[in-house]
């Protein structure tokens, strides 16, 4: 295996990580959001250990969803502004979807070539 092929594969790894941590933490962020709406704005009273419980959840995970995003924003070396705002896409409800799709498309397209790369 050539290094360009390990580099690849570390890559495609990296960014299978992040559309996975991506998923979950929009689906259980968006599941929150619904549940907080629900409870306080519906008045729906019994959903108050349910919400309690998906806030923590989405708390853990939106930990690893950081670590991903650094791991796949490293290894490409993206700007640190880049890597920011990425992450911070995982506080905002359907965000990681929009931020998921772009960064998978940007991977694809540059085929996983590192960001000092691109100039040459």
């Amino acid at each position: 295996m050539s290094a360009a092929t390990a580099d690849r594969s570390k890559v495609d790894s990296a960014l299978l990580r992040f559309r996975i941590m991506a998923f979950a933490t929009g689906v259980v962020l968006l599941c929150g959001t619904i549940a907080l709406i629900l409870k306080d704005v519906v008045d729906v009273k019994h959903m108050e250990p349910g919400t309690g419980l998906l806030w923590l959840l989405h708390g853990y995970l939106y930990l690893v969803y950081v670590a991903t995003v650094l791991n796949l924003g490293v290894k490409l070396r993206w700007p640190f502004v880049r890597i920011v705002l990425v992450a911070l896409a995982g506080t905002i409800p359907t965000m990681s979807f929009v931020a998921e799709h772009f960064v998978t498309r940007h991977v694809r397209a540059t085929g996983g070539v590192r960001e000092d790369q691109l100039s040459r």
